[in-house]
């Protein structure tokens, strides 16, 4: 028997666009990955679809400004959102980013789900809770990456991990939190583990195109 296929694995770039309007009306599930400059979005999204250049990864935040999507061969979108908070990028700029995140997490009908990407070393930043705060509202789930967790001790992880599933816990919306690591590859099976449930259906299981 072959081994389960992962739920990322082989998503295509499809269209990168400035505003939401952009995005063309779907049925399809769409699964938004949004975070602070430099938290490590893309490097994690490259790591969940097992490619090294999906997302780009720039050594400079803020470089990512559009909505970026990914579809997936069960017909799923991952939609990479702008970095947010990176402090050199103009305030007309910032304000404008600000807008159009709101705009997709608040109106876009076919959203599932959100992945929330943080910095383990920085959990739950005031642009973060922001970012729940808008979400929070559809009832729909999120679940929280905890990035870089390699840079800290098994004591530092676990004090981390505890203590930000303890400010999840004050939301009204559903929200999951774990470690994970681009660098060493940790924490993929538990992401699509909890994401998966999202699209109804199994986690290891990947439909063809």
């Amino acid at each position: 028997m072959a081994p389960p296929v992962s739920l990322f694995r082989h998503a295509a770039f499809e269209i990168s666009v400035a505003q939401p309007d952009g995005l063309l009306p779907s049925h399809a599930p769409e699964i938004a990955f949004a975070g602070r400059s430099n938290a490590g979005k893309s490097s994690a999204i490259n790591t969940l679809v097992g490619h090294t250049r999906l997302a780009y990864v720039s050594k400079t935040p803020g470089r990512t400004q559009l909505i970026n999507v990914f579809r997936m061969k069960n017909g799923a979108a991952l939609i990479d959102l702008p970095g947010y908070g990176y402090a050199q990028v103009p305030e007309a700029v910032r304000r404008q980013w600000r807008g159009l995140l709101e705009r997709y997490l608040t109106e876009r009908e076919n959203l599932v789900g959100l992945v929330l990407i943080m910095d383990s070393r920085r959990p739950f930043t005031e642009l973060d809770r922001q970012m729940v705060a808008w979400f929070a509202v559809s009832g729909r789930p999120i679940h929280c990456l905890l990035t870089k967790s390699d840079k800290l001790t098994r004591q530092e992880q676990a004090k981390v991990l505890r203590d930000t599933k303890k400010i999840a816990a004050e939301y009204a919306c559903p929200i999951t939190v774990q470690l994970f690591s681009s660098l060493k590859k940790t924490g993929m099976d538990e992401a699509e583990a909890v994401i998966a449930p999202w699209l109804k259906i199994e986690p290891g299981e990947a439909e063809a195109s």
